[in-house]
């Protein structure tokens, strides 16, 4: 794989947006009582974390750190979550909220991916693939709202 500096950046990128990920499906889980959208939100944090494994296993192979999510945008969201949660503890918020991240995730990555267009295919595809799993939880959390 290349170790050119589109790859690099857009694969930290995809560490960081792997991790916001999880951590905003973290935030809601404990406000809910509906079995079946907690059902869905598990089983979407395991597919994150695999994935967000895969990316791992990539930084590793190139002797990279991963990259933390940006303490503010963290920060905010945490906040956001918690603040609306628990004004309206119902699953429809909560999926207004899932939703609204992952409509955040994928502009994200595509911005990156635009942004470092000489990535190796690898990292491209580990980018996709975040994409294409936001896109599946935003169409998973439709029936909630």
């Amino acid at each position: 794989m290349s170790n050119n500096q589109d790859t690099l950046y857009l694969l930290r990128e995809c560490s960081a947006g792997i991790r916001m990920a999880v951590a905003s499906i973290d935030d809601v889980l404990p406000y809910l009582n509906d079995g079946e959208m907690v059902q869905v939100l598990k089983e979407s944090k395991t597919e994150h974390k695999d994935l967000e494994k895969d990316i791992d296993a990539t930084l590793h192979k190139m002797n990279c750190d991963g990259k933390e999510p940006n303490l503010m945008a963290k920060g905010m969201s945490k906040i956001k979550t918690n603040a609306e949660m628990a004004f309206k503890p119902t699953a429809s918020q909560a999926a207004s909220l899932i939703t609204d991240g992952c409509g955040m995730g994928i502009k994200s990555i595509h911005k990156y991916m635009n942004q470092y267009p000489a990535a190796s295919h690898e990292v491209m595809n580990l980018a996709n693939r975040i994409s294409s799993l936001e896109a599946k939880l935003e169409e998973q959390m439709k029936p909630f709202l």
